[in-house]
């Protein structure tokens, strides 16, 4: 059990989280023929576009409603409006994701009445699905704005029906699951014999492939219609403990039953996954899995030997750090720095000491005598610093590419992820590892087979 604190600081050092309206609008990007739009100022938006581009380096479709100095004394109304009418003329989205930003929740506006208005005075946007979110960026964080804007597509599109679609599942995952780890869990309950709708999937709009043809809104991810059908699933499967407020509201609108998951990293993990896959299919686990397993135990024997004992440093969202930090404990390390964004229940249950709500100076600071500094890319500086190697996790991460296709969930994973820490270990090799034990005067070389004296 850790101990949960905030940091009492008056200023944010090399801040580690992301807004709210970051988070509801990459949960937007992953609807097909969508627009997020962000109301707030040009900078607001461009500061989100300039993110996202340098993280997943697609094109991002990404508005604003271009508040100014005026706008935000007076009110945003017709701001929203002729954002709404632009969109609408020029793009032909099929859906419309409206997040607000600290600069209009600090004034305080009715967004709900702005909208009812909006749509009275303009007949052409009666039948535009427009999804607003409270997105507020002066408190809480991305994962935070992700599971709100979630919640409110449920809310405003999902439909409850009397009749259930055979095999049909409902999959809500967490901001933390990348593109590659979305396609892992789908091909894993499609194997089942299982149809999954995923809400939302970044998998089909921003998984970096390129279009056959240019569009000027979300070229892909799930459709109006699969939300409509949701109500209609046998089951839904949470990832993330962010995620349980949308799962709720799904349950409680449809009837639908939800399963939360933690996580999906890690040998156990896995294991409850599978076994509620069969369960709800009635259909054994495919022996394709059942290596994969295998191939999983022996990398956790392999990696051991370089893993035990180590000493880390996480500073990421409060699921991905959930994740990857329950793994490497399991693994044998210490977690002696753990710096996460906000609130979540998951924190007290964390493997160490304390969790820390604060920013990078904060985890830098716990990080020395380290072994390994896991964070996103505005954690090079300290790693310099300290001395430490750097695995970047989470978003964003500019400085490398294929951020969207690194896996860590699943069998094969969690196998990856951990051949991947191990072997930064092996390449920082310190004191008291196996590669620097001092080898006795006479040994036998088990690659030429000799004596070496």
């Amino acid at each position: 059990m850790a101990i949960v604190t905030t940091s009492k600081k008056f200023c944010s050092v090399n801040p580690l989280k992301m807004s709210q309206p970051i988070g509801g609008a990459l949960a937007f990007l992953g609807i097909a023929n969508c627009m997020p739009v962000l109301h707030g100022s040009q900078g607001c938006t461009a500061f989100g576009l300039v993110l996202f581009v340098r993280h997943f380096r697609e094109a991002i479709p990404l508005q604003t409603t271009a508040m100014n100095e005026v706008t935000t004394i007076m009110g945003g109304r017709d701001n929203i409006e002729q954002a709404l009418l632009n969109i609408y003329k020029r793009a032909k989205p099929e859906i419309v994701g409206l997040c607000t930003t600290g600069l209009t929740e600090t004034k305080g506006e009715d967004i709900h009445g702005d909208l009812k208005l909006i749509r009275e005075r303009n007949p052409e946007l009666a039948e535009l699905p427009i999804v607003f979110v409270d997105t507020p960026d002066f408190k809480d964080a991305f994962q935070d704005g992700w599971a709100k804007a979630v919640t409110r597509i449920v809310e405003e599109l999902v439909e409850k029906t009397e009749e259930t679609i055979p095999g049909q599942v409902n999959l809500l995952p967490g901001s933390h699951l990348t593109s590659a780890d979305l396609e892992e869990i789908v091909e894993t309950i499609e194997a089942f014999g299982l149809t999954p709708i995923v809400l939302p999937d970044l998998s089909g709009s921003l998984d970096g492939h390129i279009p056959e043809q240019f569009s000027p809104t979300t070229i892909g991810g799930t459709t109006v219609e699969q939300i409509h059908s949701m109500g209609g699933s046998l089951a839904t499967i949470a990832v993330g403990q962010q995620m349980e407020s949308a799962a709720l509201e799904l349950e409680m609108r449809t009837g639908v039953p939800y399963t939360l998951f933690d996580r999906l990293t890690g040998l156990d993990a896995n294991d409850r996954f599978l076994m509620f896959l069969s369960g709800l299919s009635g259909k054994p686990v495919p022996l394709k899995y059942r290596r994969q397993r295998s191939q999983l135990a022996d990398a956790m024997l392999d990696a051991h030997f370089y893993t035990g004992g180590k000493k880390i440093a996480i500073g990421a969202e409060p699921d991905l750090m959930w994740s990857v930090g329950t793994l490497l404990a399991d693994m044998g390390c210490e977690i002696t720095a753990a710096i996460t964004t906000t609130h979540s229940p998951q924190l007290e249950k964390m493997p160490c000491e304390e969790v820390v709500i604060g920013d990078l100076e904060d985890l830098e600071m716990r990080a020395k005598g380290c072994d390994l500094l896991l964070t996103h890319a505005h954690g090079r500086q300290a790693s310099e610093r300290l001395g430490i190697p750097l695995l970047r996790i989470g978003i964003p991460c500019f400085d490398r590419l294929g951020a969207a296709h690194k896996l860590t969930v699943g069998y094969r994973g969690t196998r990856d992820f951990i051949f991947e820490v191990a072997n930064l270990f092996l390449e920082h090799t310190h004191e008291g590892t196996p590669d620097s034990w001092p080898l006795p005067e006479k040994y036998d070389d088990p690659v030429t087979q000799t004596t070496a004296a």
